[in-house]
C-alpha cells in the first residue's frame, strides 16, 4: 500500500483525501431533533454503534492499517496508526474536522449564541458526542445542565483557597480535578458491581459534572493567584462561554464573550494521539474514572512541547518588541531576528506542526477574529508580520518541515489584548476547552466496551538482532 502511496501524484492524493472528508462531512447537515437530552439521545445511537463495531471487526479485523519503522518507534511512534477516535479526524493538507466539518464550517452551522455569531461550545460538545449538528434548543439544554451542575464542593475550594499563589496555575488545576475524584459517580458504581453494559451512563455523568465544574475551577485558580481572591458567580441562564468569562472577570465585555466560545470550540480537540487525549483515553481504558483520566491528560497538557506552548509563543513576541524597542519595525528587522533566534540553536515557536503542512485552520479563524475585532492591535500586526516573514525564513533555513503557524502562534495575542495577560494561565483554559473532546471520547470508549491500552514494546537489543 505504502509503494503505491508514494506513486500516485500528489494532487491525487488530495483529492482522494477530500472526497472522503466530504463523505463524512454530508451526514451532518441533518439536525436530529428527537430530544433537547444529549443522555438519551446517546442511548439511542449506542446501540447501533456498538453494533457497526462489531461488523468493523468481524469483516475487517484482519486488514492492516500500516507498516511500523524503527524511526516510528525512536521517533515517538509519530505515524502509527493504533487508535480510535471518533472526534476529530487531522489531515495534514485540510486540517482538523470535527466529526467531519471544518472549523469554517462549524462556524457557519453550530448555534451561537443570540448575542453573539461565533459557536457555542455546547453545540461543540453535542457534535463530538453524536456526530449531528445540534439546534438551537440541544445547545441551550447542555447550557442550562452545566450551569445547574457547576457547584464546586467547599473542600475543593478550601484546597485551592489555602494553596500557595507560587503554585503553577496546572498545577493546581490537576490538583483540584484530582480531588474531585471523591465524587465519581463511575468509581462509586464499579465498587457497588454495575454491570458493563452501564460503565458509559456513569462516565456521561461524571463527565457533565466535570466539564460543568472547570469554569468554577479556573476561575478560583485565577482570582487567587492574579487577582484579590473574590470569586464571581456565574448565572444558571448563561452559556459556557459567557460564564467562564464571568468568573474570570471579563463578562461585561461582549467581544472577550465572543472569543472564549470561539476558543473552547477550536481548542477542544485535534484527534486522538496528541498527549493530552491520548494520556485522557490511556488512563481511562485502566477503567479510572473521568476524573482521574482528564488529570492525567492535563499533566500532559502542561508540558512545554503541548499546551505550554501557547504561553511560550506569547513571551517569544513580547521578548522580540522589547529587544527590538518598537512595536513597528520592518519585516527585514523581523527576518534578522528570527535567524537570530535559529542561530541560538533555539525555535521559533508557535511554527510547525507534527502533521499538519500547512496553516493552521485555528490560526486562521483567530485571525479573522483579529481582523474584525482588533485590526490596529500592535502586538496583533506584529504576529501578522511574522505570518509574512516566518515562513520563509523557516523554508530557507530547511529543517522544518512545516514552516506555518500552529494555533499557539495566535491565541495568546487575543487574550491579552481583552487584559488576560497573566500568560501562566493560558494552559488552564487550553485544560478547559479540552475536556470537551476527551470527556466525550470517553463515554465512547466505555460504551464500546474498549479494552486496556496494552501495546508491546521491545528493546534496542531486538532492533539490532534485525540485521543478523
Amino acid at each position: 500500500m505504502s509503494l503505491l502511496r508514494n506513486s500516485l501524484p500528489s494532487t491525487v492524493l488530495k483529492l482522494s483525501v477530500r472526497r472522503q472528508l466530504a463523505v463524512a462531512t454530508s451526514t451532518n447537515f441533518i439536525r436530529h431533533k428527537s430530544t433537547t437530552n444529549l443522555k438519551d439521545r446517546l442511548a439511542q445511537l449506542i446501540p447501533e454503534r456498538q453494533e457497526e463495531v462489531k461488523r468493523i471487526k468481524k469483516e475487517h479485523g484482519s486488514k492492516v492499517l500500516g507498516n511500523v519503522t524503527v524511526d516510528m518507534v525512536y521517533g515517538g511512534m509519530r505515524g502509527i496508526k493504533g487508535l480510535v477516535w471518533e472526534g476529530s479526524l487531522l489531515d495534514p493538507e485540510e486540517g482538523i474536522r470535527f466529526r467531519g466539518l471544518t472549523i469554517p464550517e462549524c462556524q457557519q452551522q453550530l448555534p451561537s449564541a443570540s448575542t453573539g455569531n461565533e459557536p457555542l461550545p455546547e453545540g461543540l460538545f453535542w457534535l463530538l458526542a453524536t456526530g449531528e449538528v445540534p439546534t438551537t434548543e440541544q445547545a441551550n439544554y447542555l447550557s442550562s445542565e452545566w450551569a445547574a451542575r457547576a457547584e464546586v464542593p467547599q473542600f475543593v475550594k478550601d484546597l485551592l483557597d489555602n494553596t500557595p499563589k507560587t503554585v503553577h496555575p496546572m498545577t493546581q488545576f490537576s490538583l483540584a480535578v484530582t480531588a474531585l475524584q471523591s465524587e465519581s459517580e463511575f468509581a462509586k458504581a464499579y465498587q457497588d458491581g454495575v454491570p458493563k453494559s452501564k460503565y458509559w451512563e456513569y462516565t456521561y455523568e461524571d463527565s457533565m459534572n466535570l466539564i460543568a465544574k472547570l469554569p468554577n475551577i479556573a476561575g478560583r485558580i485565577y482570582q487567587n493567584v492574579f487577582k484579590n481572591g473574590q470569586m464571581p458567580n456565574i448565572s444558571r441562564d448563561a452559556d459556557y462561554g459567557q460564564n467562564i468569562s464571568t468568573v474570570l472577570g471579563f463578562g461585561d465585555n461582549k467581544e472577550f464573550v465572543e472569543l472564549m466560545r470561539l476558543y473552547l470550540t477550536i481548542h477542544s480537540d485535534h484527534e486522538g494521539g496528541n498527549v493530552s487525549a491520548h494520556a485522557t483515553h490511556l488512563v481511562g481504558s485502566a477503567l479510572s474514572d473521568p476524573y482521574l483520566s482528564f488529570a492525567s491528560g492535563l499533566n500532559g497538557l502542561a508540558g512545554p512541547l503541548h499546551g505550554l506552548a501557547n504561553q511560550e509563543v506569547l513571551r517569544w513576541i513580547m521578548r522580540m518588541r522589547d529587544e527590538l524597542g518598537s512595536d513597528e519595525v520592518s519585516d527585514e528587522t523581523i527576518k534578522e531576528y528570527v535567524w537570530k533566534t535559529l542561530k541560538s540553536g533555539q525555535v521559533v515557536p508557535g511554527y510547525g506542526h507534527a502533521v499538519l503542512r500547512k496553516t493552521d485552520p485555528r490560526y486562521t479563524c483567530q485571525r479573522e477574529f483579529a481582523l474584525k475585532h482588533l485590526p490596529n492591535d500592535p502586538l496583533f500586526k506584529m504576529v501578522s508580520q511574522l505570518y509574512k516573514v516566518v515562513p520563509d525564513v523557516l523554508t530557507e533555513h530547511g529543517k522544518t518541515k512545516n514552516p506555518w503557524p500552529n494555533v499557539d502562534a495566535h491565541s495568546g495575542v487575543l487574550l491579552k489584548h481583552y487584559g488576560l495577560a497573566e500568560q501562566d494561565f493560558y494552559t488552564v483554559l487550553f485544560g478547559v476547552s479540552r475536556s470537551l473532546g476527551v470527556l466525550t471520547q470517553l463515554i465512547w470508549d466505555r460504551a464500546l466496551g474498549m479494552p486496556i491500552e496494552r501495546p508491546k514494546s521491545v528493546t534496542t537489543a531486538n532492533f539490532k538482532s534485525l540485521s543478523n
